[in-house]
């Protein structure tokens, strides 16, 4: 007895729902909403491309309008190399396009998806800035 209560002890989750019933039917209606393993893989390896100062600027520049290297290269000041290896792993994961133009290679968002995501995200960070400001001023 004595043993069980150490093995309880160490594990927090086990002493909740020992203390408390499972609540079946939101278990049941939530299993058609949580994503399959396979999909939060790809999820997880999407966001952490994203976790990247460069590429999300990158990023920022092809929200806007379809650029060249050159010209992202320029608007970022990062080299052209750089840049090329950015968007060589933003293309592999499919979240930029490109066309050719004689030479000339431009990239965008690949769709209105990638871009609606980095909509939102500014937006949410612009609202998370004006709540700081206005607590700040209360």
């Amino acid at each position: 007895m004595n043993k069980h209560k150490l093995d309880n002890s160490n594990n927090t989750e086990t002493l909740n729902c020992e203390r408390y019933l499972v609540n079946l039917e939101n278990v049941r209606s939530s299993r058609s909403q949580i994503l399959p393993t396979a999909k939060a893989q790809q999820m997880a390896e999407i966001l952490s491309l994203l976790a990247d100062t460069n590429r999300l600027r990158l990023i920022s520049a092809l929200a806007a309008q379809e650029l060249c290297v050159c010209d992202l290269a320029a608007l970022t000041k990062m080299s052209e190399s750089a840049v090329c290896h950015q968007l060589r792993l933003l293309k592999a994961m499919r979240l930029v396009s490109y066309r050719r133009e004689g030479r000339k290679v431009y990239y965008s968002l690949a769709d209105s998806h990638i871009t609606n995501l980095y909509y939102f995200l500014v937006e949410h960070l612009n609202e998370s800035d004006d709540e700081v400001l206005t607590e700040s001023l209360v």
